[in-house]
């Protein structure tokens, strides 16, 4: 039994969830939820056991020094409340963690109890995989979902993936078996860039979240930075002429797949975000964390530490666009788990081309989530 002390009776949450590891190509989407927390200023309110779920020998757990006394900070999945003001205020349970080295029934059980505690009625699962996208286009985001009827009436992609899959595959069937209803976001990272972080990436599925349970998400510096992002790449991929050429025939390619698109659904999205944005439509996003009466927030059982460090700009890879067959490696395409492997190709469960340039980027030997770790302390 999950006793939640502490915490306030929610408004109409969401739990948004995203994992570090193989579902996450560039950070993208485990950056995405640490974006809401940072900005909301998420309480921390429950962690669940590293030793149930982690090999720490996959996931080392890290000595730090707090004021000359050493503390250990174990890898795992916390959990956090924040309140999003306004004339319509709704609460968001935010789960960031790593993707557990073992028994994941156990570790989706345990999540959907709290959910269920918590009168959760939506779980969205971010994800990120890598895919033959141009870095000088919009991000694709697919939203796919195992509910046939939450496809028809949030305009989602009912999937229809079959092979391996990660821990977002997982919970999403978790979800679905316990009768809550759940969707996946699925960032497209471009695998010749897809060390990490991917700002624009990350950008891409919280516009993406802000459509789907239209909430108005304060971006901070994020714009600036996959402006800074892709201009980075610009330059490198200019030095190169054959990886520059590459460039362009994905930029030909998804130009020709998504003409069709180009007057429709896409641009009316974007101008109901604009006019969201422009007339403050939705929760106010000053408001941070869970506020009392007297308008100031509200602790729930400790902090999390905070801060923020820029992004440096893409570096140059050293091989191959192809990748290695590490289901650890945290940049790897995780076979697009209930989500598509390649833009163009929703069921596709191999990893991207690797036809394109021989000095390409994306190679997996960028750091794999062996020595992942959650920078809260347990």
């Amino acid at each position: 039994m999950i006793e939640l002390e502490g915490v306030p009776e929610l408004i109409d949450p969401v739990m948004v969830a995203a994992f570090e590891g193989w579902n996450d190509a560039g950070d993208a989407a485990s950056a995405a939820v640490a974006h809401l927390d940072r900005e909301w200023k998420g309480e921390v309110f429950a962690a669940l056991d590293a030793e149930d779920y982690y090999d720490f020998q996959v996931n080392r757990p890290t000595v730090w020094l707090d004021g000359g006394v050493r503390k250990i900070t174990w890898p795992t999945t916390r959990l956090s409340v924040v309140r999003i003001g306004g004339e319509k205020p709704r609460d968001l349970v935010l789960v960031r963690g790593i993707e557990p080295s073992m028994r994941w029934r156990s570790f989706c059980n345990e999540l959907l109890g709290f959910a269920h505690e918590l009168g959760v009625e939506l779980v969205v699962i971010l994800g990120a995989l890598l895919g033959d996208t141009p870095h000088t286009r919009p991000v694709p985001v697919s939203g796919v979902t195992s509910d046939a009827d939450l496809a028809r009436t949030m305009d989602l992609e009912e999937t229809k993936y079959e092979g391996p899959t990660g821990i977002v595959g997982i919970l999403q069937e978790a979800c679905t078996h316990a009768g809550v209803p759940a969707v996946s976001l699925w960032a497209a990272v471009p695998h010749y860039v897809s060390q990490p972080p991917n700002p624009k990436a990350t950008l891409a599925l919280l516009n993406r979240l802000e459509d789907l349970i239209d909430l108005r998400i304060p971006l901070g510096e994020l714009p600036e930075d996959a402006r800074a992002w892709q201009l980075g790449v610009d330059q490198l991929a200019a030095e190169d002429s054959e990886v520059a050429e590459y460039v362009q025939t994905l930029e030909e390619a998804r130009d020709t797949a998504e003409l069709p698109e180009a007057s429709g659904e896409a641009i009316a999205r974007e101008f109901e975000r604009y006019l969201r944005r422009r007339d403050g439509g939705g929760p106010a996003a000053g408001t941070q964390g869970h506020a009392t009466e007297s308008g100031e927030p509200a602790p729930y059982l400790r902090d999390t530490p905070g801060g923020r460090t820029r992004p440096p700009l893409a570096q140059r890879p050293e091989s191959g666009g192809g990748q290695e067959n590490d289901p650890d490696a945290r940049d790897r395409a995780p076979g697009s788990e209930d989500g598509p492997g390649t833009p163009s190709t929703p069921e596709s469960t191999d990893t991207p081309d690797a036809s394109g340039p021989s000095d390409s980027a994306g190679s997996s030997d960028s750091p794999g989530s062996s020595d992942a770790e959650d920078s809260s302390e347990d």
